[in-house]
């Protein structure tokens, strides 16, 4: 036995006016599967799938989209997809308010049903986080290098500096001293810099030295 829903059960389940379903089956908008108003005392036999439609259009109209709107995006769907009998109760929708889309077949495909079946893509939120992620992480993760100056080889540490963009590194054996750079190329010649001036500065400490002792010594 078929289900069956008189239109005072549909206005009480969907949440509208029964002015509104006769208004909707006159205009072929939404018509009765089962049965149809045939005059006096006939009553109008709504089906499962009827209800549908009308929870569809109902949540179509809640989101601003006014009657004409929606008629027009089925009459484009009946055209294009005949296939389809009940596109409101057989095609999933989405809507900004202004228009209404269509999910298609294909992964993150829509279908603009107002601007004469433009397509559009949807996009996967998570995935994109995800991917940002991944690269952030690249970009934010520490590099170890190896510069050479005066024949010898000193280890840095390369940190992206996120706030201000660029480069600062850092050497390992000569604490204290870094540098800094726009792009990794530049960041590294500034450390050899740094080091080689730092290399320099200690020399002339070792010099400093022997010439204090003496001066000690001899007073």
């Amino acid at each position: 036995m078929i289900n069956s829903f008189n239109s005072k059960t549909v206005s009480k389940i969907i949440g509208i006016p029964v002015r509104v379903i006769d208004y909707w089956d006159r205009t072929n908008f939404i018509k009765p599967s089962i049965n149809e108003a045939s005059g006096y005392g006939s009553m109008r036999l709504y089906s499962f799938s009827d209800l549908i439609q009308f929870k569809v259009a109902k949540f179509l109209r809640d989101q601003g989209l006014s009657l004409q709107k929606i008629r027009k995006s089925l009459n484009y769907l009946r055209k294009h997809i005949p296939e389809i009998e009940k596109p409101l109760a057989q095609l999933r929708f989405l809507t900004d308010g202004e228009t209404i889309f269509v999910l298609t077949n294909k992964d993150r495909e829509i279908m603009d049903t107002l601007k004469k079946g433009q397509y559009v893509f949807s996009i996967a939120i998570g995935e994109l986080i995800n991917d940002l992620k991944g690269k952030t992480s690249k970009m934010t993760m520490d590099r170890v290098y190896w510069v050479n100056v005066s024949k010898r080889r000193f280890k840095v540490i390369l940190h992206p500096d996120i706030e201000d963009g660029g480069y600062w590194v850092e050497c390992v054996e000569l604490p204290g001293c870094s540098s800094q750079g726009e792009s990794v190329e530049e960041a590294l010649d500034m450390t050899r810099d740094a080091i080689k001036g730092r290399l320099e500065v200690q020399e002339e400490l070792k010099k400093e030295v022997p010439q204090k002792r003496r001066a000690a010594y001899s007073s």
